[in-house]
């Protein structure tokens, strides 16, 4: 395994950016920044032996800041939305900033969130772990939290992110990772063709603002069905109430066999004309999936022009949206003294 370690650029306060890249003994490689804890690359190889990026990202560095894909990286204190920005905790009441669309609710710990934070940097072994300290307040979020995630490549082209976190009083926290795929390479077209499997049978019904109401439901006979491979395009203009307000995908799946700390298999994504897969293995209870219906309009790729809809897909393993306001929901409660810890693994292979 070779690492590289070097100063991508600084920010307007003089703090610098760093980019990792860990390169395999197969020569794939991963890289790795400081800027939200965030992934800037993956390259793999094709059926054909031929290496391609196929993570989306950007041109510009200093892009990665307040974009709205959220490409690649680490949102929180609480990634997904929160109805109304509102939750509470025993008879206390707490407001969040209001940074969806709508300007009604909360999404991914807000425009100040981990994802658009600097955090610390540091070599453990072979791994790269990034930190952050979320003040007391941050957002309107309760406690002080001490977030981490560790990153470690492998020669199995195998990708482990281990997401923990602490705090000095209980408050909630969702974290999760953002990456946008295309296994074609970044740049070259969308995934509509592209095949997906869920390991879920029940997914969580949302309002047209995409709130959870409460109700998990099962997937059979709608286009929610992903229990055996379907390709990404092909109920995404679907008459279906979760798909046209997504304008896509744009939904929380409930894993199945779901059981706290233990690993568990969540989806396969693949692409034959790419012959690339990749298998998702997560502790987490749910798997959102977003078709990168609003990719319009964001910064320059890495290809050169900006991503236009529906050219990546995000597997997002996380805690179920709105969960402090659901309680029949995974609690999202993170007690003083408790740590939160959460492993999402990609694992990229051939067809």
């Amino acid at each position: 395994m070779r690492l590289e370690r070097r100063i991508w650029g600084t920010t307007e306060n003089d703090l610098d950016i760093i980019l990792y890249t860990l390169t395999n003994d197969n020569g794939a490689s991963v890289s790795l920044c400081n800027i939200g804890a965030g992934i800037v690359s993956i390259v793999v190889p094709d059926k054909n032996g031929k290496m391609d990026d196929v993570a989306l990202g950007y041109e510009d560095l200093m892009s990665y800041f307040g974009d709205g894909p959220c490409a690649g990286k680490t949102p929180g204190r609480f990634a997904n939305r929160i109805g109304n920005g509102t939750f509470h905790i025993g008879n206390k009441d707490y407001h969040l900033v209001l940074n969806t669309g709508d300007g009604k609710h909360h999404l991914h710990g807000g425009p100040e969130g981990f994802a658009n934070q600097i955090w610390t940097d540091e070599i453990l072994d072979k791994s790269i772990l990034f930190g952050y300290i979320s003040q007391e307040g941050e957002a309107g979020y309760p406690g002080m939290v001490l977030a981490k995630v560790k990153y470690t490549w492998n020669n199995n082209n195998e990708l482990t992110i281990e997401l923990t976190a602490r705090s000095n009083e209980t408050t909630i926290v969702n974290l999760t990772n953002h990456t946008y795929f295309n296994l074609n390479g970044e740049g070259n077209g969308d995934i509509l063709e592209h095949k997906l499997k869920l390991n879920a049978h029940n997914y969580l019904v949302a309002t047209n603002e995409l709130i959870p109401t409460g109700e998990i439901a099962p997937v059979k006979d709608t286009p929610m069905d992903f229990t055996e491979f379907k390709q990404i395009g092909a109920d995404i203009n679907a008459n279906f109430d979760a798909i046209i307000n997504g304008k896509g995908y744009d939904s929380c799946w409930a894993l199945d066999n779901y059981k706290e700390n233990e690993l568990n298999h969540a989806a396969t994504l693949l692409s034959e004309d790419s012959g690339r897969k990749v298998d998702v293995y997560t502790t987490q209870p749910g798997i959102q999936i977003y078709t990168g219906n609003w990719l319009n309009g964001s910064p320059v790729g890495k290809c050169g022009r900006s991503y236009k809809d529906y050219e990546g897909v995000a597997m997002e393993c996380q805690g179920f949206p709105d969960a402090p306001n659901k309680p029949n929901f995974p609690s999202a409660l993170l007690h003083q003294g408790e740590e939160y810890r959460q492993i999402i693994k990609f694992k990229f292979s051939i067809i």
